[in-house]
């Protein structure tokens, strides 16, 4: 089975929400499997101590996740137009995984959730590409064969899927970026099984 990589933060569960579209996305391709990880929080005032296993939702990440998985969907709300300090601050913690190429040619794509159509949605996509790139991934979006995008009066980018949450951060996935979200998680397992398929006749 191929593994895809299902990384996110969600402080409100939008985001944890658009994860678990993401996966079923991926499980719609055959011989794929969705890993969904979490991230521990961080504080600003002392060194955050969390328990190993959080008390509900996604386990969280180890270097150990990200080396084995064949293709990695990053999602994390918008932070004044970026990433969240805590999906920040594990990535930043990935010297070690870099230096060794691990991630090198592996497919990857983000996804998004905020507060308000104009907060920040695609400037945090695209913050999320950005060390995705130093570590040689292949970064995937979504192309306007998806025609939610031309429709969708809520979420939703070419750069990848992204939710609007509500000033109060409570309105639900709309239909149009449910289907924006498994179309990602399909597209990133249908590149991973293709490029696992060449690397093998190669």
């Amino acid at each position: 089975m191929g593994r895809i990589l299902i990384l996110h933060y969600s402080r409100h569960g939008a985001t944890a929400d658009m994860a678990r579209q993401v996966a079923r996305g991926v499980e719609e391709i055959g011989g794929m499997e969705a890993v969904l990880r979490t991230v521990p929080s961080v504080s600003s005032v002392c060194e955050a101590v969390e328990d190993t296993v959080p008390d509900q939702g996604a386990p969280y990440a180890t270097v150990d996740d990200l080396k084995r998985c064949d293709g990695l969907a990053l999602g994390s709300p918008t932070r004044f137009g970026n990433m969240a300090a805590p999906m920040k601050y594990f990535l930043d913690g990935l010297s070690t995984l870099w230096l060794s190429g691990a991630m090198i040619g592996k497919p990857a794509a983000v996804f998004t959730s905020t507060s308000s159509m104009h907060g920040g949605q695609e400037s945090t996509l695209l913050s999320m590409m950005l060390p995705l790139l130093h570590h040689g991934m292949l970064i995937l979006g979504l192309p306007y064969s998806e025609t939610d995008l031309l429709h969708t009066r809520t979420g939703g980018t070419p750069y990848g899927p992204s939710h609007l949450a509500g000033q109060d951060s409570d309105l639900p996935l709309s239909e149009e970026e449910k289907n924006l979200c498994r179309a990602l998680g399909r597209r990133l397992a249908t590149t991973a099984s293709n490029l696992s398929k060449a690397t093998a006749a190669a």
